[in-house]
């Protein structure tokens, strides 16, 4: 499947990089605001030992404890969709895409102070432009 809906509350951005190069960009891009990556999690490698077939797709799941738990603090059901993620996929035309959470989204499902945008926007913007 390479064509695919829009889904509600997610920003999918097309890289201007290849796959590895898009996936070392977002990690150097995280790591530099002193987040940590908790997992690299390769879905198409978990598929291919199955014997199933799917196109490169990796999910980054990272944060920052200083943005994290005020969010928490403010909201707990925000430790839902906490730690943040990034999906990168590679479609069946080669263009590589990232797919992140919308940080106005995810205020509007928790609720959280309006203060706490600030530090998921900047990050938010740090991210697409590491790949652009």
């Amino acid at each position: 499947m390479c064509e695919e809906p829009n889904a509600f509350g997610i920003d999918k951005i097309a890289s201007a990089y290849d796959f590895s190069e898009t996936i070392a960009r977002l990690s150097a891009a995280i790591q530099s605001k002193g987040a940590t990556i908790f997992a690299q999690i390769d879905h198409q490698a978990q598929a291919q030992q199955y014997q199933l077939q799917l196109t490169p797709m990796q999910l980054l799941i990272f944060g920052h404890p200083k943005i994290g738990t005020a969010l928490m603090n403010s909201a707990a059901s925000t430790g839902l969709d906490l730690p943040l993620k990034a999906l990168v996929q590679q479609d069946c035309h080669a263009q590589v895409w990232v797919y992140l959470n919308q940080p106005d989204y995810l205020q509007l499902r928790h609720g959280f102070d309006d203060e706490l945008l600030s530090p998921l926007r900047g990050l938010h913007t740090l991210l697409s432009h590491s790949i652009q």
